[in-house]
């Protein structure tokens, strides 16, 4: 498998991503770091890599239940048994902060099963 090359780390998390530009349906949130996620669709949508998106994220282990707003831009699309994936560069967002205390949540999970394995 290929190693991939990025500068945060991307935890893995289920949840729902809004992209009302994209579609008027829900994507599903596979993973998220603090500049990045990947999303994915269940059916083929078009997707322009030049425009920047708003995603409403609603990940499973939020603890406010208030989706988190941010501003997004795709860096890559792959198609794969008709599911769309779609890897977005998190720009500047409204919450910013939110999304930083989200992923350090992440992080403390992480370590704390990293722990509870050894």
């Amino acid at each position: 498998m290929e190693k991939e090359n990025r500068q945060y780390t991307r935890y893995p998390e289920i949840g729902r991503a809004f992209a009302p530009d994209l579609c008027a349906l829900p994507a599903i949130l596979d993973d998220i770091s603090a500049l990045g996620c990947k999303i994915h669709y269940s059916f083929p949508i078009v997707v322009n890599l030049e425009e920047e998106y708003e995603l409403k994220i609603s990940p499973l282990h939020n603890e406010n239940q208030n989706p988190l707003d941010l501003r997004c831009r795709p860096q890559w699309v792959q198609e794969i048994d008709g599911n769309k994936y779609i890897g977005f560069q998190i720009l500047y967002s409204p919450d910013a902060n939110k999304l930083n205390s989200f992923i350090t949540k992440l992080q403390e999970m992480a370590e704390n099963q990293k722990q509870s394995f050894f």
